[in-house]
């Protein structure tokens, strides 16, 4: 019997890191590693399942970055390029681990012959258009493809400029809809970040659900009686979901979690950093700095193992071990779902468990096992099946409770201080600013009809737009690649307001314009008179 439902969320995204003018760019990597490791392994696992007949459900969100990068012709071709990189360097390894370990030598031609597959399943397969793999799942029901906020802006924190936030959430819906061909069903909102009234520009834009932390239902105005384990509806119309905390704790705790175990590809050993300098300088970074290949010999070993006595990996052992975990959870999730049943008299809850898509096979190498291998499980069992949740909300939810959620998001302690602290506040009173200067021009030039200011009202949106990136000021926080958040911050800054004075001067460099629209070129189409107050 069905007492039941499980709806797991992949949320897929990295910022907008596009640049034309390189031929190579080191940031660039962070997208070819997650089509590598991420989206590619996805697609093909859930093929498989489509193959042998699994009815697997599953939601994923795509966000408007993603989504332009994966259909830039110029980031498709050097994809292409870095993958016949790594066939290249595959091959060297091939020959070079042959003296050196039977089991790096086995892991060698596993590589090779996974970078000539990928290469083939982009190239070939899907034509270097990823988002037409997934739109395929999509249209064959077992995908269900949510969008988020146009740059993945860090709503909370724009909330005094509604103006700002309609934008954000107008022009993640809009670009949904070129790639897509239809409105999104709901939103991932960034970093799950929720404040009050962000519900009212949601349903303005037909979007029926959201995701909150568990503490967004716990602390609610009036918390639900199914806690996070029934979604509410707010006074808009719009339906949140809450996190549940134990399917978090079982995948990615550091201390219990799935990806932990011994037996996984450790991630922190690679080729690029262990081989020597003149042997890998032409598989890394123009300026010689070391990188991830994604070539890896070594598993995790233990959690107190120094990375230089890694004991070798077997992708085979691995994913017969992911196997065993896919188990374990459907079964944790089968007992949890009974339990809950039970609990709530009859009335079967939804476990609503979340993830960044790229925890899967980029940081977990075997997660899109574990994915593929969770379906296969929940399919052996008539107590827990899984749905998206605009299914849930059509054919499952007869009564809802109508309340407000608390203001939360999924970041470290749950709320805003990821985003705003001492490494990265200097950068809201600018976005603050630019909000205000956004809309004084979406007023003045509302009805602009020079197609040169247009453009540039246009681009002035797009730098708008590009600053707002919560991930800059999250990587300012966390201290990884710094230099780079502060600078993309800073020339977004900088090629707005230069963008605002030329149009109050009436003194716009085209070519300048044209070197702006070419670097910063997210979005076709942006409408600027959304920050209009009217």
């Amino acid at each position: 019997m069905n007492k039941g439902y499980l709806t797991l969320v992949l949320h897929a995204h990295l910022p907008y890191v596009r640049h034309p003018e390189f031929e190579e760019f080191m940031e660039e990597r962070w997208l070819f590693e997650a089509m590598t490791e991420t989206y590619i392994p996805l697609l093909r696992s859930f093929e498989s399942l489509e193959n042998d007949g699994i009815p697997f459900r599953i939601t994923m969100s795509i966000t408007p970055p993603l989504m332009e990068m994966l259909e830039a012709k110029d980031l498709q071709e050097k994809y292409i390029r870095h993958l016949e990189k790594l066939i290249e360097l595959s091959k060297k390894e091939v020959g070079r681990t042959r003296s050196e370990h039977p089991t790096k030598h086995k892991m060698a031609r596993y590589y090779l012959k996974d970078f000539e597959e990928t290469l083939v399943y982009f190239r070939d397969r899907v034509q270097s258009r990823l988002l037409e793999g997934f739109k395929h799942f999509q249209d064959n029901g077992f995908l269900e493809i949510i969008t988020c906020n146009a740059t993945h802006g860090f709503l909370p924190l724009m909330n005094r400029y509604p103006q700002a936030v309609k934008a954000q959430i107008s022009q993640g819906v809009k670009t949904y809809e070129k790639y897509l061909g239809r409105k999104p069903s709901g939103i991932w909102l960034a970093e799950c970040g929720y404040v009050k009234g962000v519900e009212k520009p949601l349903a303005e834009e037909g979007i029926s659900f959201f995701f909150v932390d568990s503490h967004g239902l716990w602390y609610a105005e009036n918390p639900p009686r199914y806690g996070v384990y029934r979604p509410v509806m707010t006074e808009s119309g719009v339906f949140a979901f809450g996190r549940d905390p134990e399917s978090s704790e079982q995948v990615w705790s550091g201390d219990i979690g799935y990806p932990g175990d011994f037996r996984y590809r450790e991630f922190y050993r690679d080729v690029g950093f262990d081989r020597e300098a003149d042997y890998i300088a032409p598989y890394i970074d123009r300026s010689g700095a070391r990188v991830n290949t994604g070539i890896k010999y070594h598993r995790v070993t233990g959690k107190n193992v120094e990375l230089g006595k890694k004991d070798y990996y077997d992708v085979e052992e691995a994913h017969r071990v992911a196997y065993d975990h896919a188990q374990d959870f459907i079964g944790k999730k089968s007992a949890q779902v009974e339990a809950l049943y039970d609990q709530f008299a009859g009335v079967q809850p939804i476990v609503v468990a979340p993830f960044d898509a790229e925890l899967f096979g980029h940081w977990w190498f075997e997660g899109p096992k574990f994915i593929e291998n969770l379906f296969r499980c929940m399919n052996e069992t008539e107590i827990l099946k899984p749905i998206t949740p605009k299914a849930f909300i059509d054919d499952s939810l007869t009564s809802v409770q109508i309340t407000t959620p608390a203001d939360s998001t999924w970041g470290a302690n749950g709320y805003n201080e990821v985003w705003i602290n001492g490494s990265n506040d200097w950068i809201y009173p600018h976005l603050d600013e630019m909000a205000e200067r956004m809309t004084r021009l979406a007023n003045d030039f509302y009805d602009e009809t020079d197609p040169v200011k247009i453009r540039a009202l246009q681009q002035a949106m797009r730098e708008l737009l590009l600053a707002q990136s919560s991930d800059w000021a999250f990587i300012m926080s966390t201290g990884t690649t710094v230099a780079y958040a502060v600078n993309r911050t800073k020339q977004h800054i900088v090629r707005f307001n230069e963008l605002f004075e030329a149009l109050y001067k009436g003194q716009i460099d085209e070519k300048c314009l044209e070197h702006y629209e070419w670097i910063d070129g997210i979005f076709s189409d942006p409408d600027y008179r959304l920050y209009a107050v009217r």
